[in-house]
């Protein structure tokens, strides 16, 4: 795991190494201003997501998994959720979540890779969570005091207490349950065993 000292340290070096030019000629020391801006920026991500991958690792709900496929990239990683209760018990879902540039100001994106049958996420991956959208109609969505964890416990509860029928993403789901909840519960049980066996 990458720790803070090296990436302090990193940061460090490549700062010194672009510092030691003289050069006076404006057009490279605008694109310098411009390379030191980006790095700034990329900087206060990934002192962000030390301190948050740390956390995240102390208050992982117990049907979660986070797998960094780069231990040096912090801002790309993997979710497997494994309900212990509910309709998806037994199933093991993946989830793809990468952290864009501009977090924490921006939501991380996050794509389920696992097909399932659930009202609030599509057959294509897609997820209807509030806190993953910059502006969400119930006041709920993301916000800079968001943390990484808060992204992780909702994905959890999708598959327990925020679990939407009222305001699906995948409608059919949503209306196979209002008007038949066995054929439901099947259709569920057939994914979970082609798809997400554990």
């Amino acid at each position: 795991m990458i720790t803070l000292a090296r990436k302090k340290k990193e940061s460090t070096t490549s700062g010194n190494n672009n510092g030691g030019n003289n050069n006076n000629n404006g057009t490279s020391a605008a694109n310098g201003t411009v390379a030191n801006a980006t790095n700034k920026r990329i900087s206060i991500r990934e002192f962000l997501l030390v301190k948050e991958v740390q956390e995240l690792e102390q208050n992982l709900p117990a049907t979660c998994k986070v797998t960094f496929h780069d231990p040096n990239v912090l801002s790309e990683f993997t979710l497997a959720i494994c309900p212990s209760e509910g309709f998806w018990c037994g199933g093991r879902f993946k989830f793809s979540v990468l952290v864009p540039e501009e977090y924490n100001m921006a939501p991380p994106k996050v794509k389920c890779l696992t097909k399932l049958w659930h009202p609030n996420i599509s057959v294509d991956g897609d997820i209807c969570l509030s806190l993953l959208r910059l502006n969400s109609i119930d006041g709920l969505g993301w916000a800079p005091t968001r943390r990484l964890k808060d992204v992780i416990w909702g994905l959890n509860s999708l598959f327990t207490d925020l679990l939407n029928f009222d305001d699906p993403l995948n409608i059919e789901a949503a209306e196979q349950y209002s008007k038949d909840k066995e054929r439901f519960h099947t259709k569920v049980r057939e994914y979970v065993a082609i798809y997400a066996r554990r």
